[in-house]
């Protein structure tokens, strides 16, 4: 028996499917009929025969045919050998790799004038910005029964059996799992165009919801921003307070402000004409006062395309979809045991154990001690660990401008960032010859290329007057992507696959890259605590997104136990979640209750669930930094992510030799606070 064989016969246990309402009713005995006229012809696995069968049994509608059609169809289809099967896989590949990648392209370039800077706004730009090529693809595999074909050679396993057996498994069978990955239900084209729609709208709104703080005052009266200065909710704010920790005169001001802001925005209700940019008000946060000409303007205007509404429409399409889904998940269910391949309860428990471990006391003491005050809620974004921390922004401004003044020079200067961290002229040139740059809109993005002859694209904010520090930083971590989306795609074993197991193992890479942005600009650190400030940077890091995720998650829940809830009641329901969350993790450290912060990120009103992916990263991350820091980087990196998309934690032992575990990070962050702790510490200075 061959090893193709001997491998599969260990898998016994058969997926759960709950047959669609739609679907013709195929007997059990003509099931079984077809099964055993079938194991006489083929020289493959019984149980490959029996799951195969079935599945496409439970998925055959009356629109396909009647019993005999179904048994006719099997016949002529299902392969008789190895050697059948391994060429119809790879036909499969090469023109599955033609529809993927010519309709993600097709995407790309009708998105641009919503996404890239330089185009005037038309009307139709969100249309064209919704319509999706693919989105009558599985209708038309279907129909075409195309699908049925890969769904009988190709049947799928469930997580469990992946990871029982994935191990055992070569390159070609996980590409065949990976094909058995992509029917699994019969999703109405409607409701995949409903999903993208919402999508689209959300992340426009997203886009141009920035507040320039020129216009913003403090309690005081005070302003503190003297030029035009808008900033995207939440990533421009967020930052622009990481930025204010290098402000020894007013940054402690300026970061109350920017946390005004915030809570506002969370509560929906900044005046319209601030949203809009109009230099004649005046707006202070902190009483949500609107000021004309040094007169208050009594309004209740505000912002009436709600961000909670995106949500409720987000909820409204994924539970819509539910029903088409044969296994019974919801869409949380679906996020973390298909996407992620971690179950919701691993995450959280993973999350859990790092946001109660004693090692959070002790970096929070830390970091009071080093900022010489009480710790205020928004410090949650502290950001004394990196070494930029103590540097002027405005100087990392000038520096990375003058060498950056375009997307152009950016777009050259790629393959030195990569020569810098190991990458062979080579394989620079290679993967930079596949990677586009562009000027966003929005905060920054990265999208992968989905055929190999195609360019993956990197989109970061590029000003008129070139590229500051946040851009770049962006654009470092977003080339991080890039490098990941290109060798995973030109180098892996096959077609399926490509890419890696969740969003979490590319944002590792992006955290890489990220965390060397200041080596890669050529601005040494003479720190000689620099492994410790890093762990520590990477730890509070965690601690903050961990909670965001857990409110991600929570709200997924409670809109899952409350299908019919309005729009305000979801609002008032996120809100709850994010101060409950922060009671139970952040209020013994803190000192201070009911805070709604953790309700600001934006991804919970885009890009739902993606949340959980960065403190997933960041555990991956801090493994992988481990592993690489006495190898060279880009031999070890191209060897590790030409892998592709394995089972997460056989993934993880492979590349670096353990699982996914928050353990090696906990025991080295108090190692990293005994050593810091024993530094002197300047109290910054006062008003």
């Amino acid at each position: 028996m061959n090893r193709h064989l001997s491998i599969l016969i260990f898998i016994v246990a058969m997926s759960c499917i709950i047959p669609n309402a739609d679907a013709v009713s195929i007997s059990g005995i003509n099931v079984e009929k077809t099964v055993a006229s079938l194991k006489g012809k083929t020289s493959l696995p019984s149980m490959l025969v029996d799951r195969g069968v079935r599945q496409a049994a439970d998925l055959w509608t009356a629109e396909d045919g009647n019993e005999k059609d179904f048994d006719r169809f099997c016949q002529d289809y299902f392969c008789k050998n190895l050697a059948d099967k391994t060429q119809l896989f790879l036909r499969i590949c090469d023109n599955f790799e033609v529809i993927f990648g010519h309709s993600n392209r097709i995407s790309i370039e009708l998105q641009r004038p919503a996404q890239v800077t330089g185009y005037a706004y038309t009307s139709i730009d969100p249309l064209f910005s919704s319509y999706n090529a693919m989105h009558h693809f599985q209708e038309d595999m279907f129909n075409s029964k195309m699908a049925f074909v890969i769904i009988l050679n190709f049947p799928h396993f469930t997580l469990k059996e992946k990871q029982q057996n994935g191990n055992r498994w070569s390159d070609l069978e996980w590409g065949f799992v990976r094909l058995g990955d992509m029917f699994t239900s019969r999703l109405p084209s409607n409701i995949e165009q409903k999903i993208a729609n919402v999508m689209t709208a959300a992340n426009q709104y997203i886009d141009n919801y920035n507040i320039d703080m020129e216009q913003v005052g403090s309690y005081y009266n005070q302003f503190y921003w003297h030029s035009p200065t808008p900033l995207i909710s939440h990533w421009g704010l967020r930052d622009e307070l990481k930025a204010a920790y290098s402000d020894a005169v007013n940054g402690v001001e300026k970061q109350e402000v920017l946390y005004d802001v915030m809570k506002r925005i969370i509560r929906n209700d900044v005046p319209l004409d601030i949203i809009k940019h109009d230099k004649s008000y005046k707006w202070y946060p902190s009483t949500n006062q609107t000021m004309l000409n040094g007169i208050e303007i009594l309004t209740e205007e505000r912002d009436s395309r709600s961000r909670y509404q995106f949500l409720l429409d987000f909820f409204q399409a994924e539970k819509a979809a539910d029903e088409y889904f044969n296994d019974g998940s919801n869409f949380i269910q679906r996020k973390f045991e298909t996407d992620y391949e971690i179950s919701v309860e691993e995450a959280e428990a993973m999350f859990h154990q790092l946001l109660t471990s004693p090692q959070v006391q002790e970096v929070a003491d830390l970091i009071q001690k080093r900022l010489g005050r009480k710790l205020q809620p928004f410090d949650i974004w502290y950001d004394g660990f990196k070494a930029r921390g103590s540097m002027n922004q405005s100087e990392l401004d000038r520096i990375v401008r003058e060498k950056y003044p375009t997307k152009e020079a950016f777009q050259q200067d790629l393959p030195n960032i990569l020569a810098k961290m190991g990458f062979t002229p080579e394989k620079a040139a290679q993967i930079c010859s596949h990677v586009t740059v562009d000027a966003s809109v929005g905060a920054g993005h990265a999208i992968e290329s989905m055929m190999r002859n195609d360019n993956a694209m990197l989109r970061t904010r590029i000003g008129a007057d070139g590229m500051d520090y946040k851009g770049y930083n962006i654009g470092v971590h977003e080339f991080g992507h890039n490098v990941e989306q290109t060798i995973s795609l030109h180098d892996v074993p096959n077609y399926f696959l490509r890419g890696v197991p969740n969003t979490g193992f590319t944002e590792a890479l992006a955290f890489v890259f990220q965390n060397k942005d200041l080596e890669l600009l050529g601005v040494a650190s003479e720190n000689k605590l620099d492994e410790e400030l890093k762990t520590l940077d990477l730890f509070w890091n965690c601690y903050e997104i961990m909670g965001v995720s857990l409110v991600d998650i929570k709200v997924w829940q409670w809109m899952y136990n409350h299908p019919h809830a309005n729009a305000h009641q979801l609002q008032e329901a996120v809100i709850q979640i994010a101060k409950d969350v922060w009671n139970q993790y952040y209020a013994p450290v803190f000192k201070v209750k009911d805070e709604p912060i953790l309700a600001i990120y934006s991804h919970i009103f885009i890009d739902p669930l993606y949340l959980p992916a960065y403190p997933i990263g960041h555990i991956i991350d801090y493994q992988l930094e481990s592993y690489l820091k006495d190898k060279n980087t880009g031999e070890e990196v191209t060897r590790i992510y030409k892998m592709g998309r394995l089972e997460p934690n056989l993934w993880m032992k492979r590349a670096v030799g353990e699982n996914l575990s928050v353990e090696p990070l906990l025991q080295h962050t108090s190692t990293a606070v005994q050593k810091l702790g024993s530094q002197k510490t300047k109290t910054p200075k006062k008003k």
